[in-house]
């Protein structure tokens, strides 16, 4: 094929046709930058191109595994940003035993399936604050008429919430949570034991503080003293899970203990950007789309990075670890089960509903979590992507435990 010349250079040239005795042997330079340059927009095109097939690929990964929530209507995702009062999302952790390889134990019935983690996100509007409400799995709560896969309806009624899952399924769980709440859930995602462990994995580990030995047969975790543990694989599972080792051994201060690790992994995937970095968040994704279980509002790759850069700029100060406010105790049919402390919810989801940021009375419960004696007393500088927010002038939720991303806690040992 011959090679078009700039017409401006042509121009100033002699016209005529040229003898192939009197033509200047092309520069081995420009021969070669033209050989690069092709090769560079073969890789490029190439590089496109895998990314386009690896996005479709996990697209239709994530989408043959998600679960339509009640309520929702076939199209398009909604957008995060168009979304009125911000946007919630609620992840849930199965306590299912099929397919876990034995992890967890073995149920007599192991197509058991009850949601024992119950982790709502609100992100306001403006996408500068971010509230996760961690819900008691004994919490006695109304749980509304939910349809199992097999067709089968449950009627309306009150129950621990870690039954809703068996009723019906993740929509079952979303529906009793906003039913609770008051709030709209828009997305939501479902994981099991085995992908804490592979998630955890990809993420590399998250460092936890304990004040003391936390040790818990039960669920495995073996932490022989007091100090600083980087925990990935089964250890943070076993860690996550433990309720006999930590607190007072319930299940609120296993809940308590959560956030220690929940608030360490919000500084850990801020410090390394890696909610900035689409490369990243692909990856994650890829794991994502083989672990858990998403509805089909979330089960989009652009949805899932467009949440991830969200969350991104949102000061640790304004990422708050609430647990909703209940008490053991109750009688007969739900004697030991946990009771909701009524008013101080309401307050709490006043201020959420109207997606106003608030502050705690203090970090910790001082049962299954506390401050850390060691804890920098000025912000490090890779522990935020934004200077330090002052929350001393926000509105205290008096009733409600909890801590920020900023706040650095050590759960404490039950021995």
């Amino acid at each position: 094929m011959s090679e078009l010349r700039d017409r401006s250079r042509s121009s100033r040239r002699t016209q005529g046709v040229a003898r192939h005795g009197r033509l200047r042997p092309a520069s081995p330079w420009v021969l070669l930058l033209k050989i690069v340059g092709a090769a560079m927009a073969v890789v490029l095109f190439s590089g496109a191109s895998v990314a386009a097939i690896t996005a479709w690929r996990l697209n239709s990964q994530i989408k043959a595994n998600s679960v339509e929530l009640i309520g929702e209507t076939d199209g398009p995702p909604p957008q995060i940003g168009a979304i009125p009062g911000g946007f919630n999302i609620l992840i849930v952790g199965s306590d299912t035993r099929e397919g876990q390889e034995g992890i967890g134990g073995e149920y007599e019935d192991e197509s058991g399936n009850l949601n024992d983690v119950n982790i709502l996100l609100h992100v306001s509007e403006d996408q500068t604050n971010a509230v996760a409400v961690s819900f008691p799995r004994d919490l006695v709560v109304d749980i509304p008429d939910c349809v199992d896969e097999d067709g089968w309806a449950k009627p309306w009624s009150t129950e621990p919430l870690n039954t809703a899952l068996y009723y019906g399924g993740l929509s079952c769980v979303v529906y009793t949570i906003e039913t609770l709440t008051g709030l709209p859930i828009q997305f939501a995602g479902m994981i099991s034991f085995v992908g804490v462990i592979n998630m955890s994995d990809a993420i590399g580990g998250v460092e936890v503080c304990t004040d003391g030995p936390v040790v818990d047969p039960y669920s495995g975790i073996d932490l022989p003293e007091a100090g600083y543990w980087t925990l990935q694989g089964f250890d943070a599972l076993a860690f996550l899970r433990s309720r006999h080792g930590v607190g007072d051994g319930s299940d609120l201060t296993r809940i308590s203990s959560q956030q220690v690790f929940l608030s360490s992994l919000v500084r850990k995937l801020k410090s390394e950007d890696t909610l900035g970095d689409v490369g990243k968040l692909i990856r994650l994704a890829n794991v994502a789309a083989q672990n858990l279980q998403l509805s089909t509002s979330l089960a989009n790759i652009d949805t899932m990075v467009s949440i991830a850069l969200a969350l991104k700029n949102i000061p640790l100060e304004r990422v708050t670890f609430v647990q909703y406010p209940g008490s053991t105790g109750g009688s007969g049919l739900y004697e030991g089960k946990v009771q909701p402390i009524q008013w101080a919810a309401d307050e709490l989801f006043s201020y959420i509903i109207a997606d106003q940021p608030f502050q705690l009375p203090e970090a910790g419960d001082g049962r299954g979590s506390t401050i850390d004696p060691n804890a920098p007393t000025e912000p490090v500088e890779s522990d935020a992507s934004a200077p330090p927010v002052d929350n001393s002038e926000l509105p205290v939720v008096e009733g409600v435990r909890g801590q920020t991303a900023a706040d650095h806690t050590c759960s404490i040992a039950n021995y």
